[in-house]
C-alpha cells in the first residue's frame, strides 16, 4: 500500500510541474506600434522642389526615434537630411530623382535599438555556385526580433511595398559564414553602418510590407556621412552586392571606383562593363513615372522574389563563375 502511494503522489507531482511548464498564450509578446509625428523643422516641399513629372521616381520615407540612448553619436537628424542630399547628388547623372514622403519621429521600444539582421545561415557557400546563385537557393531570413522590430516601426501605407524606409537604429549585426580553413567554416558578424536587406540576398523571405527597409546606424565618419545612403540604396534598387566592373561581388569588398565597393567612388556605370549596374538601376520595382494626372506607373515588380536573376531583369546580368579559397584537396 505504501508503495502505491507513494506512486500516485509521484503522479499528482509531475503532471502539476508539467502544466506549469507550458507557455501560455498570454506570454506571446505584443507588437506595439510606434506612434510617430512628422519633424515640423524638415521642409519636405523644399527638398521635393526639384521633381519632375515623367521621371523615374523613387519614394522614401525616413523615421527617427526620439529616445536613441544618450551617448548615440553614430547617427543625428541633421547628418540623415545631409547624407540623403548628398544620394540625390550621386544618383542624379542617372536621370533618377528622390521623392521625400516626411521625416517622422516617436518612440522606439529599446529592444529594436539593437538587432540582429537575419538568422546565421546553416548553408556556407562553396565552388559549386556563385553568391547569387547560392542566395536564390539558400536566402537569408530575418530573426524573430527584426521582424517585431519591422512591424513596430513601419506603418501601413498604399503600396508600402514599393516604399523605401530610412530607418534609424543603433546597431544592426550582420551574421555570414567563412572559410577559415581546410573544409570549415566560421560565423562573422558585421556591425553595420547601414543594411538594405536586398532582395537578391532576403529572396521571397521579408513580408513585402518591409521589403523597402534600409536601416543606419552609423553615418558620423567622413566616408560613412558622404556615401552610406547612396550605398544601401544601391544594394535595395540595383539589386547588387558589393562588386564594380571587373571586381566580383562578396560580403565585404574594399576598392575605389564604383557606387558599390567600399571605398571612396561613387560610380554608377553602364552597360555589361558595368555589370548593367545602371540599366538594373532603371528597371526596378521601386521607381516609378508620375504622369499629368498625377498617377504612379510602377516598373513592373519582381517574378520570382528578386533574385539577382530574377526574370524582370532579362539580359542584363551577369553569369559569374563561382568562387572559393577552400581547399581543393579537403
Amino acid at each position: 500500500m505504501e508503495w502505491r502511494y507513494i506512486f500516485i503522489l509521484t503522479i499528482v507531482i509531475f503532471s502539476c510541474t508539467t502544466e506549469k511548464s507550458q507557455p501560455s498564450s498570454d506570454l506571446t509578446r505584443e507588437i506595439v506600434r510606434v506612434e510617430w509625428v512628422e519633424v515640423d523643422s524638415i521642409d519636405i516641399q523644399a527638398y521635393n522642389s526639384d521633381i519632375k513629372s515623367g521621371t523615374l521616381t523613387m519614394d522614401i520615407g525616413i523615421y527617427f526615434p526620439s529616445n536613441l540612448d544618450s551617448k548615440f553619436d553614430k547617427v543625428t537628424l541633421s547628418r540623415v537630411m545631409q547624407s540623403f542630399e548628398f544620394a540625390k547628388e550621386i544618383y542624379r547623372p542617372t536621370g533618377v530623382q528622390f521623392n521625400l514622403l516626411w521625416v517622422k519621429t516617436g518612440k522606439v521600444d529599446p529592444r529594436y535599438f539593437s538587432i540582429q539582421a537575419n538568422e546565421v545561415p546553416g548553408i556556407p557557400q562553396t565552388e559549386y555556385a556563385n553568391m547569387y546563385e547560392h542566395s536564390r537557393r539558400h536566402p537569408a531570413v530575418l530573426t524573430e526580433l527584426a521582424k517585431e522590430a519591422f512591424q513596430s516601426i513601419i506603418e501601413p501605407a498604399q503600396n508600402g511595398d514599393r516604399t523605401i524606409y530610412l530607418v534609424v537604429l543603433q546597431d544592426v549585426f550582420y551574421p555570414f559564414l567563412e572559410v577559415s580553413e581546410g573544409r570549415n567554416w566560421t560565423m562573422k558578424s558585421v556591425r553595420t553602418g547601414g543594411l538594405s536587406f536586398p532582395t537578391y540576398s532576403y529572396v521571397g523571405t521579408i513580408d513585402p510590407a518591409y521589403r523597402g527597409v534600409i536601416t543606419l546606424t552609423n553615418l558620423k565618419r567622413k566616408d560613412r556621412f558622404r556615401k552610406t545612403i547612396a550605398h544601401e540604396l544601391g544594394h535595395k534598387v540595383m539589386n547588387v552586392s558589393h562588386e564594380y566592373k571587373s571586381t566580383n561581388p562578396g560580403h565585404e569588398v574594399y576598392d575605389n571606383g564604383g557606387l558599390m565597393l567600399y571605398g571612396e567612388g561613387e560610380d554608377i556605370p553602364v552597360g555589361q562593363e558595368g555589370r548593367w549596374h545602371q540599366e538594373r538601376l532603371l528597371i526596378s520595382p521601386f521607381l516609378y513615372r508620375l504622369d499629368e494626372n498625377g498617377i504612379k506607373n510602377w516598373n513592373p515588380d519582381y517574378k520570382e522574389g528578386g533574385h539577382y536573376y530574377d526574370p524582370i531583369y532579362g539580359d542584363k546580368v551577369i553569369r559569374f563563375e563561382a568562387n572559393s579559397v577552400i581547399d581543393e584537396d579537403w
